[in-house]
């Protein structure tokens, strides 16, 4: 009777102590995939996108059915580009219009809402949406379109701080997930196309107080912080006026709009960084670091230790914003990116070497290559606009068809990578654009673009395309088109699959291997945001948000058209195997499926 009453009370006591679980950096770091939550944008740091669970595998997938759906509900749609983020039995989704929501990951109950005031004159670029939240001690933090960090206590939505970024009414705003990195919140910021100045911040995830700043537009002073917010130099960011002239580096854009990833093994962030300003080239004779580059960041310091540009003086809209994913190939630790210029490339992590650089996509028109040795593309100088001066009326630069369009051969959909098959699983879209320059000058708060352009499609038969690319030979394994653009992330784990969305609506898997589709699922909208996998109560589930939007409708031009007849929505969906789990397993306090009865 006594071994009893202790058992029952050890029970107690260890989901009394999960319930109080807290999200550490070393939880972030190990425990992501092992235990079934998902604690972070892009499944680990690294930004894999990778799970290990296998219970749905290739040869089960097709029994995959909806468990719950839950709508964000009101006229609040356009685009949901959200991935969640899950802990102990709660599920963490952001939501157009800067809304957050924390939901019971089994049943879809409404636990409470967050929904965020933004002031009237917010200048979104590319639709009013949001990629997610940042899980770290008891708190869930995210960003707002009116340039603002909002931490919330995870069980009762309670504000717990709030920061501002900047100044919204100069083109301000913030769209990516938080990361957590050695116990430092690292964001960027949106606007790029408002000459706004790019910049990566490190805070305290508990306070929201500035720890670093550095900004990705060359001659622009880095600082410090300490703990009563003064300021203190920390080195500027190149020089100033060594690939900038003039001013101009003084609204240069390099906006960092997608967020970042992370490494421990060799403790540097890595942040893509967006499109100089304005888009007149001609404007900016230079190469104008640090825009459409990769930046690797020492997260302790804050200093930059390695850049690596891939579209020097920038023409074409060519942000070099995609994530950066770390991964051991050769015995090195490297990182691969899918560029929006319609490349790809493989650089040492450590020190930013380029190792390898290929297409991704079929059709390249600005470029003929990228050279190993220097690193540099070989351009096409035919196929960039020009001075429009020198156009016929003075006003209107002559056009030149351009491959990809600038909405990139990838662009904010996050690929995935697998150990297993040691392959990326790629997002890209066939698509170019005729472009032409205008005359521009900077205002605050307007648009600072000084080019036109129509985006056209170039086959009949697919716009999208899911690819397998080996990074170390640059070959492609499979693919799998799609009629309208993709614009959502790929998932991929240790069952073999990879899923991904598309804008027709459906959910799709794929066995990794082959390419084989083998289940769909109609979600009712365009899915444009990346899937995630966890386990809990012994049962593998797979979810994703889905919701028709973001640039592709408001940039699209003649694909935008093409369309239109897609519906908007805002919705998640859950699925798993019906009994795939059996008995719940014995679990460890403090894991998923513990606190999931609680």
């Amino acid at each position: 009777m006594q071994l009893k009453l202790l058992t029952a009370l050890i029970a107690v006591g260890l989901a009394a102590t999960a319930a109080r679980a807290q999200v550490t950096d070393k939880m972030i770091q190990s425990e992501a995939t092992a235990t079934g939550n998902i604690l972070t944008w892009g499944i680990n740091t690294q930004g894999q996108r990778y799970s290990p669970l296998r219970q749905v595998n290739s040869t089960n997938a097709a029994k995959l059915l909806p468990v719950w759906a839950f709508s964000f509900g009101g006229e609040k749609q356009r685009g949901q580009e959200s991935q969640p983020v899950i802990m102990n039995g709660r599920m963490f989704v952001t939501a157009s219009y800067s809304r957050i929501f924390a939901l019971d990951a089994t049943t879809g109950k409404k636990l409470w809402k967050y929904e965020h005031r933004l002031p009237d004159g917010i200048m979104p670029c590319c639709d009013v949406v949001n990629r997610g939240a940042a899980l770290y001690d008891n708190l869930v933090i995210f960003a707002t379109l009116d340039a603002q960090l909002v931490a919330l206590d995870q069980k009762t939505g309670d504000v717990i701080w709030k920061e501002k970024i900047d100044d919204y009414a100069a083109g301000y705003s913030a769209t990516a997930a938080p990361i957590i990195a050695d116990g430092v919140m690292l964001t960027g910021v949106s606007g790029g196309e408002f000459g706004v100045v790019g910049r990566v911040e490190a805070r305290d995830p508990k306070t929201g107080k500035l720890l670093w700043m550095r900004p990705t537009v060359e001659g622009h002073m880095g600082y410090t912080y300490d703990k009563d917010g003064n300021k203190k130099e920390n080195g500027i960011s190149g020089t100033v006026n060594k690939s900038w002239p003039g001013d101009l580096w003084k609204t240069g854009g390099a906006a960092t709009w997608l967020g970042g990833t992370y490494d421990a093994k060799t403790g540097l962030a890595y942040f893509g960084t967006g499109n100089p300003a304005p888009w007149n080239s001609h404007l900016r004779q230079g190469d104008n670091l640090f825009s459409c580059s990769t930046v690797a960041i020492d997260v302790k310091t804050g200093q930059i230790k390695w850049s690596y540009q891939s579209t020097p003086n920038d023409s074409w809209d060519f942000d070099g914003v995609n994530e950066f994913v770390t991964f051991d190939m050769d015995g090195k630790r490297v990182g691969g990116k899918a560029d929006r210029n319609g490349f790809f490339y493989v650089n040492d992590a450590s020190t930013g070497q380029l190792i390898n650089a290929f297409p991704f996509v079929k059709k390249i028109t600005w470029a003929s290559g990228i050279d190993l040795k220097t690193g540099r593309p070989d351009f096409i100088p035919e196929n960039r606009p020009g001075d429009p001066i020198e156009g016929p009326d003075g006003k209107k630069g002559g056009a030149v068809f351009a491959a990809p369009g600038f909405l990139g051969g990838k662009n904010q959909m996050p690929m995935a990578y697998s150990p297993d098959t040691k392959m990326f699983y790629v997002p890209s879209n066939e698509w170019g654009m005729d472009i032409w320059n205008e005359p521009v000058a900077y205002k605050k708060g307007a648009a600072y673009l000084g080019a036109g352009f129509t985006i056209k499609p170039l086959n009949e038969d697919y716009i999208g395309s899911l690819r397998a690319i080996d990074p170390k030979t640059g070959k492609m394994a499979w693919e799998v088109k799609n009629g309208a653009p993709l614009w959502g992330g790929v998932l991929t784990t240790g069952g073999n699959l990879v899923f991904w969305g598309t804008p027709e609506g459906y959910l799709k898997a794929a066995d990794a291997k082959t390419g084989k589709v083998v289940w769909e699922f109609q979600t009712g909208s365009g899915v444009v945001a990346p899937p995630v996998t966890w386990m809990q109560g012994g049962e593998q589930y797979v979810s994703v948000v889905s919701g028709w939007g973001g640039a592709v409708p408001l940039w699209g031009g003649e694909v935008a058209k093409k369309v239109n007849l897609l519906e908007q929505g805002g919705m998640v969906w859950v699925f798993k195997i019906p009994g795939a789990g059996g008995s719940p397993r014995p679990v460890q306090a403090g894991s998923a499926a513990k606190v999931a009865s609680n």
